[in-house]
């Protein structure tokens, strides 16, 4: 039996530990909405809500239930212009406050 994982853990995970993608991300569901593929981009914006708010928070700072932001953000979904530019905030927010990832590696010593 192979082991899978659900690839929305896997992008969630992603954008968790790498801000750079969670940004270019946010950046291609914009471009998406402006050329006229809704869907798309709410569904990289249902990801962008998972791995960055999680639907509970942005519930909460929206003051959008999350049973409606999940129907909101699925592929049939009909958000009005106001509920996703207020989406689009949050999720503006969450990324440019996500945490940024540090690698520090030692310098090497000279004799």
């Amino acid at each position: 039996m192979a082991l899978t994982v659900d690839y929305r853990d896997t992008i969630a995970n992603r954008i968790k530990e790498d801000p750079e993608f969670a940004s270019a991300l946010l950046d291609e569901a914009m471009a998406l909405m402006v050329n006229g593929e809704a869907e798309a981009a709410r569904l990289l914006m249902r990801d962008l809500t998972h791995g960055l708010l999680g639907f509970e928070t942005l519930a909460r700072v929206t003051g959008t239930p999350p049973k409606s932001l999940h129907r909101m953000l699925s592929p049939r979904g009909n958000p009005s212009m106001n509920a996703l530019s207020g989406i689009f905030a949050e999720l503006v927010k969450a990324t440019i406050h996500a945490p940024a990832l540090v690698h520090v590696s030692a310098a090497p010593t000279v004799a």
